[in-house]
């Protein structure tokens, strides 16, 4: 189960199958109708930063973990209305966006994709998303 923790409106979960974030901060935070999830890096459940792997594998780490994050909030892909990605090499582009385009499939939240010269741990790709809280939907 996921780490919750309440204060008023605001909810903080780590998702249980994520080690626990390194920085000061929650996988998650779930307030005003919307789940709001940190950056995600290619970081797999036993905490090893994957930086040196393929842009390809790198990517599909990212997007499991995005997928835990919502999974843990409540809700998942098709509750997301906004994807931004962060690439430390455009060239990856055309790549990112098919392995994207076959994990997202018939949902289209609006998306900001960024070349950026440099990533935490040296990582090719890094993603943050909001969503429609569960709640919300009710």
């Amino acid at each position: 189960m996921s780490q919750n923790t309440a204060y008023t409106d605001i909810v903080y979960t780590n998702a249980s199958q994520l080690v626990p974030p390194r920085g000061h901060y929650s996988h998650t935070v779930t307030a005003n109708g919307f789940v709001f999830v940190s950056g995600q890096l290619p970081t797999d459940s036993q905490g090893n930063v994957h930086a040196d792997a393929p842009f390809t594998q790198q990517a599909e780490q990212v997007l499991a973990n995005l997928e835990a994050c919502l999974s843990a909030s409540g809700v998942g892909r098709q509750q997301l209305v906004q994807v931004r990605v962060y690439i430390s090499d455009m060239d990856n582009w055309p790549v990112f966006n098919q392995i994207y385009a076959n994990w997202i499939g018939d949902f289209r939240p609006a998306r900001a994709v960024a070349g950026v010269s440099e990533l935490h741990f040296g990582a090719g790709i890094e993603i943050e998303a909001t969503a429609v809280a569960a709640n919300a939907l009710l």
